[in-house]
Parts: C-alpha cells; sequence; structure tokens
C-alpha cells in the first residue's frame, strides 16, 4: 500500500513571488559579490575589479550596468584628469545587505562543519 501523499500547509507563493525575485536577481553573477563590497563605501571600477578575481573586465562593465538599470547602485562620474568613475548602493542596494551578511555567516558554518 502507498503512502497517502500529504498536502503542504504553507500556502503556495502569490504569482511573481518577491522572493522569486530576489533570489533571481541575488544568483546573478558577480551581484553578491558586488554588494559585499560596496556595502561600507563608493569603489571606482577597477577597485571592484581588483577585489573580485576571476571575471572580466567586460562581463563585470556589463553586470554594473544591469545593477544601474535594476536601482541598486550608482554611477557617478568623477570631475578628475583622467574621468573616474565610482559606485555606490542606492538606498534599495543598501536594503540587500543584511541578507547578503547573512548569508556569509551561514557559508562560515557550513565551511566549519565540512572541515570538522
Amino acid at each position: 500500500m502507498a503512502v497517502k501523499r500529504r498536502k503542504s500547509k504553507v500556502a503556495a507563493p502569490p504569482v511573481g513571488c518577491p522572493l522569486t525575485a530576489c533570489m533571481q536577481f541575488l544568483k546573478g553573477a558577480w551581484t553578491p559579490n558586488v554588494i559585499w563590497y560596496l556595502r561600507e563605501e563608493s569603489r571606482r571600477f577597477s577597485e571592484l575589479l581588483s577585489d573580485i578575481p576571476g571575471v572580466s573586465p567586460k562581463v563585470f562593465s556589463a553586470r554594473l550596468k544591469r545593477l544601474e538599470r535594476d536601482g541598486i547602485l550608482t554611477r557617478a562620474v568623477m570631475p578628475t584628469s583622467p574621468p573616474t568613475v565610482e559606485y555606490s548602493l542606492t538606498d534599495l542596494g543598501r536594503e540587500l545587505t543584511p541578507a547578503i551578511e547573512a548569508i556569509v555567516q551561514v557559508g562560515h558554518k557550513l565551511k566549519r562543519r565540512r572541515v570538522g
């Protein structure tokens, strides 16, 4: 005799679920890293690129443009010679920092469990 399948007591997520939307956004390549490195201060393109090894400048530039378009960061051209660009988090981007920090903390715990 087959075991009866129980129905979930958790309500189905609404259409266009905000959790799914946020996780789709955060799983984008390099997005959590950018938020992590901008959480304290503005950074120039070259500084961010050196903070995040393994990403090509072309791919990274495209990611930064998308984050700017999505309202997560701002891009400011500085009046220097030669001109430099600084990136910083918007209010919306800063709202993501506690989530990224929590993920990092859980990541540390998971790493300790694997080592031990």
